[in-house]
């Protein structure tokens, strides 16, 4: 046996190897009577019909280069076929008036991309996209309020504003806004909630986060339904995405979860145009048939919808399967060449290259070449597009994702198709809009086209179209894409977690990760809003010591638990269930922020406030996932996100890169994150009770927390009984422990010592250690967030500029007339305390740990970074000396005392 012969079948017994000979040397006689491309058909045609049989048999990866669905079986879309041509002629014109009307201001826009993508959209909007009204009178059976779910391709929102504009959703002038939103009444340049709330849902730009957050969000829908939260089983998640965006990793990085948990509520649209931004996406390959290998070997459905109806014809002539192997060999690259050449070098670089081929050429008209090559594409014909999407959504037991190919700048003539500078081009002439107006057959008169500003054009607001329009959309639930926010305010929970946290831990150590995450347990025993939490976890539960967790509320699963657990005889065994809580996400600290943003969306997205409590390590936070946390701002996402492991030097032995110095400085740069670096556990419970009045309480704020933890055990203490505490802790400067003045001198040198984190146990042993070795009463100050304190201090400066009073900072008022320097110490890079340092009224002086990780004990670490106790001393003792309180040479001793 050859190596050309071994098969992995051969590991098998064979019941008649007679009879497998049999079927081997019918193909080799095929193959030689009728040729390869017939063996190969047949090939083919007996694996369709194995799979259609029910026949257990591995899905191929490529299917040829032609439609999925024949012309054949397009089922009769129920339509009014010229109408709907109408009103997406009426929407072409206005997308493109507006980004030309735009580019008067330099701003611009994208045109292309909805050019090409516009009867995907069109067809969806007429026949498939459920608003937020579906259900209500009984149709969809389900999911009131929260209709289907879309994820619109950012450059293809000109679209969308033209078509809000023609159902009478957006006025002339806010279209003349868009791009200019300073001014107010503006339309941003992408879907942005956050600037736009009542119209868009999902924030697709940058570019790759859509993919990711739609599968999550399909995923998350069917949590809500499985928990018994609400049926989400009306609704339906549609993700319109790019061939060119596919490259980004974030695109693609959840298709196996789709595919496992058999998302059959969740639909891809690829607008295949075969170019990215600034030219082809594979030119040298074929860009459909590979996402339909990788969507398949995810176990997606695929459908592809790649050529029009005139394509039919030629298909008929191809009794060889010269075609369709033609199709299957020219690159991308060259097949956009040929939608921009004549018909003779169609002739001579397609079909010359063989006989049959050319035989079929004579039998064409020139005008026949060019309509197939230049404009006949599947996601140009609504019939087609509308038999991908009923299949789509009638499809069980997988997600789908349908290919559509097109052409980028369709219908905005020679100058924009298929050019590679198309992205960049952004208005047409006037010349160009009179020729688009006669393609699109537009009611549109010369004189309004005499001239430089092209009109918006509307036909009316009792026009048939208008009215056909919304009477589609009133069929299908109300207006898309739309966001509706129905405040539902939850319970505030009762103060039984909060005082076990405000008592401390008696002489217990205890980290304070481990102290949010009882917390954590505790809220979830809440009669009414415990099941509303979500845990998710990227990986390493129980590193966080969340494991406690898992036979109460349970790890979900679509699938429950279908193996024998190792652990099961453990008490605290993993325990996976349909109802679980918990969302154990494996190794993906991005697919875990996707999961995130779904739950904190859902009072929006579902009408259902729904907490999410996401425990990852602080250094692949922040660092990995910021852009993601950025969309999650403009989704207006609510939530805790815990940074755990936190600071540079609480984690052991992990090395440069797990060590988080800076992740508050970039949570700093989110205006919508309310961060906190807690010391102990009863700021923690102020903290967290604070964050549940702000995002769920009657006045909910579309904010979201950030809270660093430490692996550190350490005594807890009780919460002091001092004015201000809770106050302080929320604004986030409080003074923990005042200097003591027994055996010292009344005019000892004063300083202020302030702390986050754990840093504040180092700043306790400095303050023991400068006043028994050193003369020197410090104060100890609890700074339970910098960036709240620098937030304060820049809402203050902003008042002071608009001439308004107002009162002092909160650092500012707290510590004025506070005696001697302050002196800042943290787990963090000096550049995070040091924001709020223009508001504190004293010298300031920090100290903290810039640089890369390393790995050794946390002691060896802190004295490398000069942070520990000794080295906060000496640099107190240098703030005290550059003043004159202190001798100089005293820094010396104590440097050469402490080993420094």
């Amino acid at each position: 046996m050859t190596d050309a012969t071994l098969s992995a079948l051969d590991h098998l017994p064979d019941p008649d190897p007679e009879e497998t000979g049999e079927w081997a040397a019918s193909l080799d006689a095929v193959t030689r009577a009728a040729g390869p491309e017939r063996a190969a058909y047949l090939m083919r045609r007996t694996f369709d019909h194995a799979q259609a049989s029910g026949l257990s048999v591995p899905s191929l990866l490529e299917t040829e280069y032609i439609n999925s669905i024949p012309t054949a079986a397009e089922p009769e879309a129920p339509c009014d076929e010229e109408m709907e041509r109408r009103i997406a002629g009426w929407n072409r014109w206005n997308a493109a008036a507006m980004v030309t009307r735009g580019s008067r201001y330099g701003l611009g826009g994208h045109i292309a991309t909805f050019a090409s993508a516009a009867w995907l959209y069109e067809t969806g909007f007429n026949h498939f996209f459920h608003g937020k009204e579906w259900g209500a009178s009984g149709a969809g059976g389900s999911a009131v309020g929260s209709g289907d779910q879309l994820y619109i391709q950012g450059h293809a929102s000109p679209g969308v504003y033209a078509r809000a504009f023609l159902d009478g959703r957006l006025s002339e002038r806010q279209l003349d806004n868009f791009r200019q939103e300073a001014g107010g009444d503006g339309l941003p340049s992408y879907p942005h909630p956050r600037r736009l709330p009542w119209l868009w849902e999902f924030p697709t730009v940058s570019m790759g986060l859509g993919p990711l957050a739609a599968i999550q969000q399909a995923r998350f829908n069917r949590y809500l339904t499985h928990r018994g939260i609400k049926d989400t089983s009306g609704s339906h998640v549609w993700a319109f995405l790019g061939d060119g965006e596919m490259d980004e990793p974030e695109s693609t990085a959840a298709l196996g979860l789709a595919g496992r948990e058999r998302l059959d509520n969740l639909t891809f649209v690829i607008n295949c145009n075969l170019q990215r931004l600034d030219g082809p996406v594979r030119a040298n390959f074929k860009i459909v048939q590979e996402l339909e290998a990788k969507f398949r070997a995810a176990g997606w459905k695929v459908i592809k919808s790649l050529w029009g109806s005139a394509w039919d014809d030629l298909f008929a002539l191809d009794t060889t399967g010269a075609l369709v192997r033609r199709l299957r060999e020219v690159p991308d690259g060259q097949f956009q060449t040929y939608a921009t050449r004549d018909a003779a070098y169609i002739r001579e670089h397609f079909f010359g290259f063989d006989p049959a081929l050319a035989a079929m050429a004579k039998l064409l008209t020139d005008a026949k070449i060019i309509e197939c090559f230049h404009t006949s594409r599947g996601g140009h014909e609504p019939r087609k597009v509308y038999a991908a999407y009923h299949a789509a959504t009638t499809h069980k037991g997988a997600p789908t994702v349908i290919l559509a190919q097109t052409v980028k700048g369709w219908t905005l003539g020679r100058g924009f198709e298929s050019r590679n500078a198309n992205h960049q081009m952004k208005k047409l002439t006037v010349p160009e809009f009179r020729a688009m107006r006669d393609l699109l057959e537009l009611p549109i008169p010369d004189s309004a086209l005499s001239g430089d500003l092209v009109p918006y054009a509307h036909p009316g607001a009792d026009s048939p179209e208008v009215r056909y329009l919304q009477e589609r959309r009133a069929e299908l639930g109300g207006p898309a894409p739309a966001r509706r926010v129905h405040p539902v305010a939850l319970p505030e929970p009762s103060a039984r977690p909060f005082e076990a946290l405000a008592k401390g831990s008696g002489g217990q150590e205890m980290a304070t990760t481990m102290a949010l995450v009882r917390l954590l347990k505790d809220l979830m025993r809440e009669k009414e809003s415990g099941r509303r939490w979500v845990p998710i976890v990227p990986d390493e539960a129980r590193t966080f010591g969340m494991e406690s967790l898992f036979p109460s509320a349970g790890i979900y699963s679509p699938l429950g638990q279908t193996y024998d657990p190792v652990d099961r005889d453990m008490l605290l065994y993993y325990k996976e269930a349909e109802t679980g809580q918990i969302l154990n996400e494996g190794i993906t600290e991005a697919g875990s922020m996707a999961s995130f943003t779904a739950a904190a969306t859902s009072y929006a997205t579902h009408g259902e406030p729904m907490i999410p409590f996401y425990i990852f390590y602080s250094m692949f936070g922040w660092q990995r996932t910021a852009d993601q946390m950025w969309a999650l701002a403009d989704q207006l996402g609510r939530g805790f996100l815990v940074g755990a492991t936190a600071g540079r030097t609480t984690m052991t032995g992990e090395g440069l890169q797990h060590a988080d110095g800076h992740s508050h400085l970039i949570a700093s740069t989110n205006p919508a994150a309310v961060s906190y670096d807690p010391a102990f556990a009863y700021e923690i419970g102020v903290i967290v009770r604070e964050g549940l009045r702000r995002m769920y309480g009657p006045d909910a704020e579309d904010v979201f927390y950030y809270l660093t933890v430490y692996n550190e055990p350490k005594i807890q203490p009780s919460m002091p009984t001092g004015p201000g505490v809770e106050e302080g802790i929320v604004k986030g400067l409080y003074r923990f422990r005042a200097a003591d003045p027994a055996g010292l001198p009344a005019d000892a040198p004063r300083l202020q010592l302030m702390a986050s984190g754990t840093a504040i146990h180092w700043a306790l042993e400095a303050q023991r250690m400068l006043a028994a070795e050193w003369g020197v009463a410090a104060d100890l100050w609890s700074a339970t967030s910098w960036s709240e304190l620098r937030r304060g201090g820049l809402e203050y400066d902003a008042a002071r500029l608009r001439g308004e009073d107002a009162p002092l900072p909160h650092v500012t008022r707290v510590l004025e007339g506070a005696p001697g320097p302050v002196l800042a110490v943290s787990d963090w890079m000096r550049a995070v305390p040091d924001q709020i340092s223009q508001w504190v009224p004293q010298e300031w002086h920090s100290i903290g740990t810039d640089g890369f990780g390393l790995s050794d004990t946390r002691e060896a670490a802190r004295r490398h970074f000069g942070v520990d106790p000794g080295s906060v001393v000496v640099a107190a003792l240098a703030a005290l000396a550059g003043r004159g309180e202190v001798k100089r040479e005293t820094v010396q001793e104590a440097r050469e005392r402490y080993g420094l």
